[in-house]
């Protein structure tokens, strides 16, 4: 491990705009909970002057710039691509901050349903791109068997692991902030998107209990997703940002009507 009188590698992160992201905005809140001081360079895929260099179609990338201690050695570099791949390297670099839990048991748990997250869900995903600001309302919107099996699933994951969780940080003597997993982890910012989803497109929420109720509301109102959720809708206001194949979804669908969110909308645990 290197040692305190180490320089710190410079960070880039290159990402589609997050408003609409699913996959950068995870690292994103990774670096931005965490504290971890990095660059961030946007891209827009239906933009051509925007579109991201040929080996960066595939987002988010993450360079990684180390410098050298002594002078003639040359600057290192290191592209990272996946978002899991991203938050396991960051983890490594600052154990201090505990990206995963310090307990075994709950760092297990909560790997575990990273890693669920990270490759399931499909049908779900594949009706709800993700749109941070819009509010879709309205019996046009999809809501099959596939994606309505992927909501209970998702439902009852978080009740499981909030019910687990609590059981054991009783057992530790730990204190609980809400958390999947106590504290905040990158358990919890790899579900980030799928509460816009719920959100956004005005998923039901029968069936959840109170302990994935609960964990929603510490997630949606806590100070650091309000401020990236100003950072999304700050990005709006800017037309460089748009990417209209996300905002139109049901365009010429009389039975969805389209909106946005109020910048200051909070979660009160009942409803979206």
């Amino acid at each position: 491990m290197a040692d305190e009188n180490t320089p710190k590698p410079s960070y880039t992160l290159h990402v589609y705009y997050t408003r609409y992201s699913s996959w950068g905005v995870r690292v994103q809140l990774v670096f931005e909970y965490f504290n971890i001081p990095y660059k961030v360079a946007y891209y827009n895929y239906t933009d051509a002057s925007q579109t991201p260099p040929v080996d960066l179609t595939v987002l988010p990338v993450l360079d990684v710039l180390s410098i050298p201690r002594l002078a003639q050695a040359e600057t290192e570099h290191l592209r990272i691509t996946d978002s899991l791949a991203i938050c396991e390297f960051l983890a490594e670099q600052y154990p201090d901050k505990h990206l995963w839990p310090t307990d075994s048991h709950l760092r297990a748990t909560a790997r575990a349903v990273t890693a669920q997250m990270h490759s399931g869900f499909a049908a779900l995903r594949a009706a709800y791109p993700c749109n941070f600001v819009a509010k879709f309302e309205g019996p046009g919107i999809p809501f099959d068997d596939a994606i309505a099996k992927d909501v209970r699933k998702l439902f009852t994951m978080w009740e499981d692991v909030r019910a687990k969780t609590k059981i054991r940080l009783a057992l530790l003597g730990e204190e609980d902030q809400g958390f999947l997993c106590g504290a905040f982890s990158i358990a919890d910012a790899f579900f980030w998107p799928v509460l816009w989803r719920l959100r956004t497109y005005n998923v039901p929420l029968a069936g959840i209990g109170d302990d994935g109720r609960k964990w929603m509301k510490t997630m949606w109102n806590h100070p650091v997703m309000k401020a990236q959720g100003n950072e999304y809708f700050k990005q709006e206001r800017d037309p460089l940002t748009k990417m209209a194949l996300y905002d139109d979804v049901f365009s010429g669908k009389p039975d969805v009507t389209a909106g946005k969110f109020a910048e200051d909308w909070r979660f009160d645990g009942a409803a979206i």
